[in-house]
């Protein structure tokens, strides 16, 4: 399995970097890369460790966990994370889990998308959102972090906040001073019976996004 993504991993060639002007600005914005990538970078995020696994907060790593399953293939520890690799109509989707904790995404984000060559177009971040009501799908081509932690690092590593992002409703039913116990606190039985049918939608937004573009991915799926 380590041989085969090391193999995925190995297929892009370097790009020409002649037209960079400004030398500190980051690989991935080098150049304006032109939209003709076949290779996508998933990041789903969460924050390690067990206690964590089932937690409302982790709905990215869930998911992309999900995909992974559903595909047959498994994740391998790698720099800054765990890394999952498969092809689909000709595209290659890479799915990350980040292992720096939610509010240091930014840095597995930027290692990943430089050292694979991937435009910023081409980058879905996943993450939980409590201004939607569980289950809730929005995904946009960029914006602000919202105040989620996760998103508010990428900004601030990358430097911008045009990339897509695909958040997962979540709800904000705890009480007043209670927003950190729900957030890592685990689904409830109504949602675990719910999540499978919402997760199987995830996976196929992920699909939809390599192969039909940004655009029809928000028009067939927002709201759903």
């Amino acid at each position: 399995m380590i041989k085969w993504i090391s193999t995925i991993f190995s297929s892009t060639k370097k790009e020409n970097n002649t037209d960079c002007t400004k030398p500190e600005v980051h690989e991935h914005q080098k150049n304006n890369i032109e939209s003709v990538s076949n290779k996508f970078l998933i990041v789903g995020l969460g924050n390690i460790g067990a206690e964590y696994v089932n937690t409302r907060h982790n709905i990215g790593f869930k998911i992309v966990d999900f995909l992974a399953r559903k595909e047959g293939i498994s994740f391998e520890t790698v720099k800054l994370g765990a890394l999952a690799g498969y092809k689909f109509k000709g595209r290659t989707f890479l799915l990350l889990k980040p292992n720096t904790y939610m509010n240091l995404s930014g840095k597995a984000v930027q290692y990943w998308m430089d050292k694979e060559k991937i435009p910023l177009e081409n980058i879905l971040v996943i993450t939980d959102d409590l201004n939607l009501s569980f289950g809730t799908i929005r995904i946009r081509q960029k914006g602000s972090d919202g105040g989620h932690n996760g998103l508010k690092n990428i900004n601030l590593v990358l430097n911008t906040q045009n990339y897509a992002r695909f958040r997962f409703g979540i709800s904000d039913e705890f009480k007043k001073g209670k927003q950190v116990d729900y957030v890592l606190g685990d689904w409830d039985d109504a949602e675990k019976t719910a999540l499978p049918e919402r997760l199987e939608v995830a996976s196929e937004i992920i699909k939809s996004f390599g192969t039909a573009g940004l655009e029809n991915t928000m028009t067939a799926f927002n709201g759903k």
